[in-house]
């Protein structure tokens, strides 16, 4: 199936008043359980590939991106392939090249005045070769091997008057906001503030992203989604099941030195992460 743009997923989950998952790539083996779960339960998603993760892969952002096209294009199910948490102008520019549909530029380490001015361009530039731009505004927290933020500290959370005159001045397409979630969590106990989420919702005019899902219960993000949430991104949950399967395998075979035994019940534990997911955002 040709790959379908990420503005267009997102727009067809908000007429519905529900989400799209955007997972997080990092090995083939996660595109390949990201399709696969999609597969498995009927639902679309999102491959987005990190900044993180070209760098992973020594900073070649063609290789990761046209195998991870190939496995959406491969599949049955509806998948967007999106280029996330950019810093680099560099590799912004790269998301063109190499076919994405969407890009999420993070300026949100900068200045409020200079995150402005920086995403701004970002947007001017992507609309011009018609890529669909989220970014942040407030602190998500716990990327980069940061500590988890705490969601609760004073000046974290996004403010809706704020978020308004931010997304009136830079023209994203969607807004990534922090309402009490944290990226890297691998515990699922982050509480969210829905009023907050609703605030927000009725403030801006586009949808709004949840970053470091992983940590939220079920119940938490089916309320998010109620309150107005659109986009939900998932990674460490990935990472999670794709470690405890290798650690079980070779902890029960500690013989084994080809990596496809390990790595398929890895991908396989991907898989049914990716699906529970799904069921839970787009039931």
């Amino acid at each position: 199936m040709p790959l379908v743009p990420t503005g267009e997923l997102i727009a067809r989950a908000r007429s519905a008043d529900g989400a799209v998952a955007a997972f997080n790539v990092i090995t083939l083996e996660h595109a390949e359980a990201i399709a696969a779960g999609a597969e498995r339960v009927g639902r679309p998603a999102i491959l987005q590939i990190s900044e993180n993760a070209v760098k992973f892969h020594g900073g070649d952002l063609c290789a990761v991106a046209a195998a991870s096209a190939a496995v959406a294009r491969a599949s049955t199910a509806p998948l967007g392939l999106h280029l996330d948490h950019v810093v680099s102008p560099e590799l912004l520019r790269g998301a063109h090249t190499e076919g994405f549909s969407s890009v999420m530029f993070d300026a949100s380490k900068l200045s409020y005045g200079d995150n402005v001015k920086a995403t701004a361009d970002a947007v001017r530039w992507g609309h011009e070769r018609g890529i669909w731009v989220e970014a942040e505004l407030g602190e998500v927290g716990g990327k980069d091997g940061e500590p988890p933020l705490d969601a609760h500290a004073p000046g974290v959370r996004t403010d809706p008057a704020e978020a308004a005159a931010y997304i009136a001045d830079t023209g994203v397409d969607a807004l990534a906001v922090a309402v009490g979630s944290s990226h890297a969590m691998t515990e699922r106990t982050a509480a969210l503030d829905h009023a907050l989420i609703t605030a927000l919702r009725d403030a801006v005019p586009v949808p709004l992203v949840l970053h470091g899902s992983s940590g939220v219960p079920d119940d938490e993000l089916r309320a998010a989604i109620a309150a107005g949430m659109t986009k939900i991104n998932v990674g460490t949950a990935l990472n999670t099941a794709f470690t405890g399967a290798v650690r079980a395998f070779l902890a029960d075979h500690p013989e084994t030195v080809d990596p496809r035994k390990y790595l398929a019940p890895a991908r396989e534990a991907m898989t049914g992460t990716v699906a529970h997911f799904l069921t839970v955002i787009s039931p």
